[in-house]
């Protein structure tokens, strides 16, 4: 049996051995270091990182903060956020101070741009035509490096946020439709789809991308009669083969839209314009004709609209009449639904957030991932998209380039 003594001789030995320096454990090289500030554009609800994605973000190595109240407008709450990790940030300044990228969903205000740091990493979208030459030049004046999302493509070539918004923006619009078909909103108090005996409500969807197809989709589900209207044949043949089933399709010919419109209770507006104003299709006097108490949801409103007697609305006040239509042109339909819209984002950003890590820098990346590379328009302050180099008439220089003397 050992005598205190022999414990004492004991302990004293090991602590004249060698022992393990204790060090402070460095961050990992490829760790990054995320802010999520509040969104503060006007009615813009969705946050660009659910909690979920954090939580795989921080479970990578990875550091993310987020602004106090940024997931609120999606029903996320800031101890959701905690819980998984994040640090909950209560300034901007402070967020925008100690974050290597900024990930958020719309285009930085001027203000923003001032609590950026040089070099930072912004992805967001960037929404052109709404843009004064001001913004980019105070972001070139910060030598940040920005990522349009809007531009980024996968690996069959699609844009994915463009898709998803669209998937989303489609379906809602035939919800929205039903809406004001009801009583409850001064519609004609009729039900969107068709029950045995009584026909069918009549649906017109003026475009076959993306937003039209999931419109499509939708009223079809709901037994609606679907008439699909685009100037592409390939589209409209597309359209046919990914419903799975025979609908009433055309090209776009004012005499035979026109027609249909006059028996439609929906009309949607679904046309997407590659640059510029969508085409306006639907005239004046074609709105006229239609039924007392049909709804008009003019989805291209952001680029216009197709439907001569569309003027931009919000979700305050999201609809007007006009010759007893009802017209509802909100133009972020998304943020309607922000918690499935931000879900949405976030299974985008998140693996775009893990292949930087893993590249250990965002210049790594590049060299790798053309998709990604597409949506850059700044790197490190260098105008590297030809389209606003021309717009803004501001020099620019090939990405590509830059990217391979890395």
């Amino acid at each position: 049996m050992m005598t205190s003594r022999d414990v004492l001789q004991s302990l004293t030995k090991s602590a004249l051995m060698p022992q393990e320096e204790m060090l402070e454990v460095a961050k990992k090289k490829g760790s990054l270091s995320i802010g999520i500030p509040k969104e503060i554009s006007f009615q813009e609800n969705r946050v660009s990182l659910v909690p979920d994605d954090v939580a795989l973000l921080v479970n990578h190595g990875h550091e993310v903060s987020v602004e106090a109240g940024a997931g609120k407008p999606s029903s996320f709450q800031d101890n959701d956020y905690s819980e998984a990790g994040a640090k909950i940030c209560y300034t901007p300044e402070e967020l925008y101070k100690n974050s290597e990228i900024i990930l958020k969903v719309a285009p930085p205000s001027l203000q923003e741009i001032e609590w950026m740091q040089p070099k930072q990493l912004l992805l967001s979208t960037l929404q052109l035509p709404a843009q004064p030459e001001s913004f980019l030049r105070r972001l070139i004046d910060k030598k940040v490096t920005a990522l349009a999302f809007e531009w980024i493509k996968d690996e069959d070539g699609v844009f994915p946020v463009i898709r998803s918004m669209g998937e989303i923006a489609g379906g809602t619009s035939i919800l929205i439709a039903a809406e004001y078909l009801s009583n409850v909103n001064n519609g004609q108090g009729a039900i969107l789809g068709g029950i045995s005996g009584v026909a069918p409500t009549e649906v017109v969807i003026i475009g076959a991308g993306t937003v039209g197809e999931y419109a499509a989709r939708a009223a079809f589900g709901l037994g609606a009669s679907v008439k699909v209207f685009d100037n592409s044949v390939y589209r409209l043949r597309r359209l046919q083969s990914a419903l799975g089933t025979r609908i009433f399709t055309s090209i776009i010919q004012p005499k035979v839209l026109a027609k249909h419109l006059k028996t439609a209770d929906v009309a949607i507006g679904a046309l997407r314009a590659s640059e510029g104003r969508t085409p306006c299709v639907v005239t004046e006097e074609m709105v006229a004709e239609m039924k007392a108490g049909a709804v008009i949801v003019d989805v291209s409103i952001d680029q216009g609209g197709c439907f001569e007697t569309s003027q931009v609305t919000n979700h305050s006040k999201p609809v007007f009449r006009k010759h007893g239509v009802t017209h509802y042109c909100v133009p972020n339909i998304a943020s309607r639904v922000s918690r499935t819209a931000s879900y949405a984002l976030s299974t985008i950003f998140a693996p775009i957030m893990l292949n930087i890590g893993e590249e250990a820098g965002i210049a790594n990346m590049l060299r790798h991932n053309v998709g990604v590379r597409s949506g850059v328009y700044l790197y490190n302050g260098m105008l590297t998209n030809k389209y606003l180099g021309e717009h803004f008439n501001l020099p620019y220089k090939d990405l590509d380039l830059l990217v391979a003397a890395l």
